[in-house]
């Protein structure tokens, strides 16, 4: 959240646009793309919800063979079984 504030507030008027976020910036040497790609802003809606509730990742680490794969490659979490 911290560096989506910096970008907005603080670099915003360099990278935002009528979409959104630009696609691609530089900040050092200031060149931005101007342009947007769909596929880019969608998956805000769920990272969005995800930071929010949770909910996203509690029905990802539901899934029975996600808990295993993740077993077997050694890691631990609260939400596995």
């Amino acid at each position: 959240m911290e560096v989506i504030r910096h970008f907005y507030y603080d670099r915003g008027d360099d990278i935002w646009g009528e979409f959104g976020f630009e696609d691609g910036f530089n900040p050092d040497s200031g060149w931005s793309s101007g342009t947007w790609l769909a596929i880019d802003e969608g998956p805000i809606i769920n990272m969005i919800e995800n930071y929010r509730t949770g909910m996203l990742w509690k029905l990802f680490m539901n899934i029975p063979e996600i808990q295993n794969g993740l077993r077997r490659l050694g890691f631990t979490s609260p939400y596995m079984n």
